[in-house]
């Protein structure tokens, strides 16, 4: 088996050292020397953006904040369901990841940061969701392991009480909130309902329709006042 091959590294600050390596046509990020993700391991982030976008391939003027970057398999995926007036922001944390999916990792997902359609947000998504009101047909956020994995303890506040809030006033009314995790978080499914939203659970392959079961969480706004 080929070794790994240290592509690229950088000092991400409040995060440590994140590093890509390869092997062969396989990409993976490291955090502090243990593994994020994998570029082969991309089936449920495609179905996030599936089910966090139905119904908007019809609809004109479509907008969508994708929150986390990754190997740009989800902002691609919304983009392929879009027409083409639709609009994607995409927010990222580290800027290391957004320099290496325009450089190395361009052509894993078709380039999706060259889309005319697409807008980088270089900075945290819940503080984006916190300035912008109603701006939003769906939000997809995938960022480090979901709310039952954490890597980084910084991260959890998007997932509480505080960060769900940001995402109901960032989205339109009827708006959707999908939200990616490694395993699944009873305790996140009841906060997102007590937030407003409709939720439903999907567990969709990591790979096409093998490995590991990743979950989604897929809330539809509620109009408010109605729980």
């Amino acid at each position: 088996m080929k070794p790994w091959e240290t592509v690229d590294r950088a000092e991400a600050p409040g995060v440590g050292e994140i590093t890509l390596v390869r092997r062969g046509d396989e990409y993976v990020f490291r955090v502090r020397g243990q593994t994020l993700m994998s570029s082969r391991q991309h089936g449920s982030e495609e179905a996030l953006a599936k089910a966090g976008c139905a119904g908007l391939a019809e609809r004109s003027n479509a907008r969508v904040l994708v929150g986390g970057l990754g190997f740009g398999y989800t902002a691609r995926a919304v983009l392929d369901t879009l027409g083409p007036d639709g609009r994607v922001t995409v927010a990222e944390l580290l800027p290391v990841v957004v320099a290496w999916n325009r450089s190395h990792l361009a052509a894993l997902a078709g380039a999706p940061l060259e889309d005319a359609r697409v807008t980088v947000v270089e900075g945290d998504v819940g503080k984006h969701m916190a300035r912008t009101a109603g701006a939003y047909d769906a939000i997809l956020l995938d960022v480090d392991n979901g709310p039952s994995a954490l890597t980084h303890p910084d991260n959890h506040g998007l997932y509480g009480r505080v960060g769900l809030a940001h995402a109901v006033q960032a989205l339109r009314p009827g708006g959707v909130l999908g939200v990616w995790s490694a395993g699944p978080s009873p305790a996140f499914e009841r906060r997102m309902e007590q937030a407003g939203f409709t939720v439903e659970t999907l567990h969709p392959a990591a790979h096409g329709t093998k490995g590991t079961r990743h979950i989604l969480f897929i809330g539809k706004r509620r109009p408010q006042g109605r729980r």
